[in-house]
């Protein structure tokens, strides 16, 4: 009598103990056959195509890691080069920008027949109470107080404080800035004053005089700071009240100061003269 539940195991091990035996007796006597050693054979089979299965499913899932870990490192490697790739570019178009503007401004040098000496913008405040930025030139090339500063948009400000190599510039929207004008359209002379952000306005022109919304505004010549037929804005709008003697005139400036980035200023003395 045998206990149940060693029934199972005591099966099991006759059954292997009989393979065994029967393959032994058949690996000494290869040339006979029987029924034992087939039986044994086809149980056998299955058993084989399991392990070989198992076997190829772990080489395939090994060879899958592989992969997936060399796909990994191209996908690193790709996204560095799309990385440098996208900065040069950003580079090059910079640099093709900058070329455009530079040219815009060797335009607008070549009509002044002045003496320059391009800056670029390195500071701006534009929260400020004066309305000024800062530029990479001083009086190591030449920069002195009250030069004008021009854009290829238009008159930028004048040089109010130098060192070295730094300049300050006071825009013309600054409130403290006035300057000789001319209504291009109808000749009209007045004093454009800063207003800030509103930009500037025309003071002191008479309501005789035929101003339009989209005259251009201009340097009249005569203060000696700036040549005359500078262009400065145009007129935005005009207030023709009864209870004054002059018309209101606001003006818009022709220079983008919170996207400027390189100017020109004036130096004394013209083109090729020392």
């Amino acid at each position: 009598m045998v206990p149940k539940r060693y029934r199972s195991v005591i099966l099991v091990t006759a059954l292997i103990i009989t393979a065994v035996a029967i393959l032994s007796y058949n690996l000494r006597q290869p040339e006979r056959g029987g029924f034992f050693r087939m039986l044994v054979l086809e149980a056998a089979a299955p058993l084989q195509r399991g392990i070989n299965a198992s076997v190829d499913g772990l080489s395939d899932a090994w060879r899958r890691y592989i992969f997936l870990i060399g796909l990994q490192e191209e996908n690193r490697r790709l996204e560095e080069k799309i990385s440098r790739l996208t900065q040069e570019l950003i580079r090059y178009r910079e640099g093709y920008l900058e070329g455009l503007r530079l040219r815009k401004l060797l335009e607008m040098k070549e009509r002044i027949h002045h003496r320059t000496v391009t800056a670029r913008v390195i500071d701006r405040n534009p929260g400020a109470i004066f309305k000024t930025l800062v530029i990479d030139r001083g009086s190591s090339q030449g920069v002195r107080t009250g030069l004008p500063v021009v854009s290829d948009q238009g008159l930028v400000g004048k040089v109010i404080e130098t060192s070295f190599y730094v300049s300050r510039v006071l825009l013309i929207i600054d409130e403290t800035s006035n300057i000789d004008v001319l209504v291009q359209g109808s000749r009209a002379q007045a004093i454009l004053q800063g207003a800030g952000a509103a930009g500037c306005i025309l003071k002191y022109v008479p309501k005789i005089e035929t101003v339009q919304a989209g005259d251009p505004v201009i340097t009249s010549g005569l203060s000696g700071i700036f040549d005359k037929g500078l262009l400065i804005g145009t007129v935005k709008s005009i207030n023709r009240g009864e209870s004054s003697l002059f018309h209101k005139i606001e003006v818009s400036p022709a220079v983008n100061f919170a996207k400027l980035e390189e100017v020109l200023v004036i130096l004394p003395g013209r083109e090729g003269m020392q």
